[in-house]
């Protein structure tokens, strides 16, 4: 199989710990105290979900068809309440 290449995407939560996920394989998730830390810890589970995915001839997913959009939202609905979302 050739090298592939996957996105990861990282957030830093509440608590400062670093959740790095690759969104394309569903469940690939890792944390660390830092973002090189959440990277190595990514790559390992990365490498275990794709060897379990090969040994259960499962088919691997190509991340090559990926889309990525950002989108704008305005400063005005961060002010607004979970409330004023809700339908009657």
């Amino acid at each position: 199989m050739a090298d592939r290449t996957y996105r990861v995407v990282i957030n830093k939560d509440e608590d400062g710990t670093y959740v790095a996920e690759i969104p394309t394989l569903r469940h690939c998730v890792s944390y660390g105290s830092t973002m090189e830390e959440a990277m190595q810890n990514i790559r390992e589970a990365l490498e275990g979900v794709l060897l379990v995915m090969e040994e259960e001839g499962l088919p691997i997913p190509d991340d090559n068809n990926v889309v990525e959009y950002s989108i704008n939202v305005p400063a005005s609905l961060f002010s607004r309440s979970a409330s004023d979302f809700a339908t009657s």
